[in-house]
């Protein structure tokens, strides 16, 4: 008896380095991002730092906070725009199964 399995399409190649490039991309607007945020939510050029002896508790875990949001936001925007791009492109979504990355 013959079997009738479909080829699952294997992930596209152009993924790899276009997810690679749009991570680059997202981490350092990302990162312009969260500076232009923390000025505009205190006023100060420099975000604190956890080890800052002179920063107290909730500032440090405010910026930690706003910091993680805008990266993680900037990092799914990334994810999504490539994995998109290359379904347009070959009719494959990049990722076998529903789970995420992580």
């Amino acid at each position: 008896m013959a079997r009738n399995k479909q080829k699952k399409p294997k992930l596209p190649l152009a993924y790899k380095p276009l997810g690679f490039a749009l991570g680059w991309a997202s981490g350092a607007l990302a990162g312009l991002a969260f500076r232009k945020t923390w000025m505009a939510i205190r006023h100060e050029e420099d975000a604190p730092d956890a080890l800052d002896r002179d920063r107290g508790w909730g500032e440090i875990l405010l910026a930690a906070a706003v910091q993680g949001a805008l990266f993680a936001m900037a990092r799914s925007l990334a994810d999504r725009t490539g994995a998109k791009a290359i379904e347009r492109s070959t009719g494959v979504w990049p990722v076998a199964d529903k789970g995420g990355r992580d």
